[in-house]
């Protein structure tokens, strides 16, 4: 399958040219030439497969003629070690656990696999690749961990000063090895646009390899739609219409949910939950798309003001704004509400949830209002031991630590101090 630029300036690509490039050359992002179908049997059979099947079944037709089949099975054996479960909170009502992992978000599944995928690559190739990666908050911590001690590739990160948590943070400076964290005196739009403005740098790029491992990269946000097939597998026997409500903040997780959705899976409507990086909610109510810059909440991993993969949302609904109100609808809620939201959840039944899961929760909730016969499904994107003093302070409830948590606890932070491009391409270049 060859894979096109949104800008269409560009020419396609296969997917490890994708994978390696990162942003197409004319700054647009890579897109699949196709999004056929599986078979109506295997969505009629789900229960009958093991996650692993599942997964290679959906991804497969993406990296054909790229990754050999029993290569591929073998990375998804290495990326899909953990649960995936999905927790009743009401009847109509369910959160789907996406922190079993490594480091405990929902991003672990697609640094994985992109981490596997570049080590796949680099075998045939004695070219060093620097993945160059903005985090907003679990993004490093998931990209550090999966590409920790990958032969042939450097990891370098850039994270908001003062704008992501404390595990967030030790998660992504605490490793070593082929891993370097850069603090950025900014918010994460700042951390973005220094990536984005370094793979268009041709002085840079005639020195050095580059790609880039957020939701942008294909390798990283399409195996996003693994956990949504899992959920329809586990949830299918409710005998009424699923929808998923998804904490969005760059909107790659959505997306990637929308993707499975082309591939046939019976799930008629999905749910952006923003906190109050409002783009896309307003989008939906004007249909006029303004970027904004970002505002720190605590929800921190959504505080995204100009979400880089709602083009491939417009692109799956070929821009037709009546085609994407049907299957989408985005909502905004407060730092207010989301404490709020923890409350009401915690009392319902004990659970506890994430500053995000909670956001997704609301935006579940919202929907419901006017389709109360629907079976809702909320992500949770991260353990809220990462958010311990929100979820502490507002549930009155001391959590405790696991043991992936653990073990960052007391290593040393250690990272650069950047400021401005001209910092970050200094470093590259020197190092």
């Amino acid at each position: 399958m060859k894979f096109y630029s949104l800008n269409h300036k560009a020419p396609d690509v296969t997917f490890d040219q994708a994978v390696v490039n990162g942003i197409a050359p004319d700054k647009g992002l890579y897109f699949p030439e196709d999004i056929s179908p599986l078979p109506t049997s295997f969505f009629e059979h789900i229960e009958d497969l093991s996650n692993e099947e599942i997964a290679f079944r959906s991804i497969q037709k993406f990296v054909e003629g790229v990754i050999p089949d029993d290569v591929l099975k073998t990375i998804l054996k290495e990326v899909l070690d953990f649960d995936f479960p999905v927790v009743k909170i009401t009847e109509n009502i369910a959160t789907l656990e996406l922190f079993h992992g490594p480091t405990m978000a929902f991003k672990d599944v697609g640094a994985r696999f992109m981490a596997q995928c570049l080590g796949y690559f680099s075998r045939s190739s004695k070219e060093e690749v620097t993945v160059l990666v903005a985090t907003s908050g679990d993004t490093g911590g998931a990209v550090a961990n999966g590409f920790l001690g990958v032969e042939g590739v450097k990891v370098v990160i850039l994270y908001p000063s003062g704008k992501v948590s404390d595990i967030q943070e030790r998660q992504l400076t605490t490793l070593g090895q082929n891993i370097t964290a850069l603090q950025v005196d900014g918010t994460f739009d700042d951390c973005q646009a220094m990536v984005k403005t370094a793979f268009l740098d041709q002085d840079l790029l005639s020195e050095m390899k580059l790609t880039s491992a957020n939701s942008i990269n294909v390798a990283r946000w399409l195996p996003q739609l693994f956990y949504f097939l899992f959920a329809y597998k586990q949830a299918k026997s409710v005998g009424k219409e699923i929808i998923f409500s998804v904490p969005s903040g760059n909107f790659g997780n959505i997306c990637a949910g929308m993707v499975a959705q082309r591939l046939g899976m019976p799930v008629k409507h999905f749910i952006a939950a923003t906190n109050v990086n409002d783009t896309v909610p307003e989008f939906m109510l004007t249909k006029e798309y303004k970027p904004k810059p970002s505002t720190a909440t605590i929800s921190n991993a959504m505080d995204v003001g100009d979400p880089s993969n709602f083009i491939r949302i417009r692109q799956l609904f070929q821009d037709n704004f009546e085609a994407l109100q049907k299957n989408f609808s985005s909502y905004s809620f407060d730092d207010h509400q989301t404490k709020k939201a923890l409350k009401e959840i915690y009392d319902i039944n004990g659970y506890i949830s994430d500053p995000h899961g909670a956001v997704g929760y609301l935006g579940l909730k919202k929907y419901q209002t006017n389709h109360p016969d629907t079976y809702g499904i909320f992500l949770e994107t991260a353990h809220p031991v990462k958010f311990m003093d929100v979820v502490e302070e507002t549930l009155s409830e001391k959590l405790e630590i696991p043991a992936q948590i653990q073990k960052v606890m007391h290593k040393d932070k250690k990272y650069i101090n950047i400021a401005t491009y001209t910092d970050l391409k200094s470093f590259l270049l020197e190092d």
